[in-house]
């Protein structure tokens, strides 16, 4: 009976993530070069200033490297995923303790919901809509882009920023209808 064994072959993460295990200086810089504009970007959806940004990036690339050891590596992709967690929790921290919420209640008075499906947003560049969704109130962004973006529920959103279930959904449809109206202004003004 022949037996033959098969060694899975290291893949270029798995390289790197190994050396910086051990501590080399040129794995942290690959690491880090790889990921930075993705965890940038990450950042850039719940915090507007650029330094700010910065500073939490740094913070999560320290507890990255820091726990490096404890990470398990379970196939490409799985070092972005683990580096995503911690980035958008540090990113969630900064967020809940620098900035105030504007968190209402649906029924408040004064608050003009209107929900529209229809818009179509094919003719409108990406990054215009990305741009409207920067500019929505601190709760409304944080709320929609953990449950649109980083397709979190509302339980999860209540457990991550300290507020109730309800509020996150009323957050979310207010957000949404206040992003509808930004989009409707654009396709008039532009003729879309």
């Amino acid at each position: 009976m022949l037996r033959t064994t098969f060694r899975r072959e290291k893949t270029e993460e798995e390289h790197w993530l190994k050396k910086a295990i051990v501590g080399d200086p040129a794995a942290n810089e690959w690491i880090y070069r790889k990921y930075v504009r993705y965890l940038s970007a990450l950042c850039s959806r719940y915090i507007i200033s650029d330094d700010d940004i910065k500073d939490v990036l740094q913070e999560a690339f320290i507890k990255i490297f820091s726990s490096l050891n404890s990470f398990k590596f379970r196939g490409e992709g799985s070092l972005k995923a683990w580096m995503t967690k911690i980035t958008l929790n540090e990113t969630l921290k900064f967020v809940c303790s620098n900035q105030q919420y504007n968190f209402v209640d649906i029924d408040s008075p004064n608050i003009d919901i209107t929900n529209d499906d229809d818009i179509n947003t094919e003719d409108i560049p990406t990054e215009t809509i990305h741009q409207f969704i920067r500019e929505l109130p601190d709760g409304y962004r944080t709320v929609f882009n953990l449950y649109v973006i980083d397709n979190k529920n509302h339980k999860d959103i209540a457990q991550l920023l300290g507020i109730t279930e309800n509020t996150s959904a009323s957050q979310l449809h207010k957000a949404k209808a206040l992003l509808a109206k930004k989009l409707k202004q654009y396709q008039s003004i532009n003729s879309i």
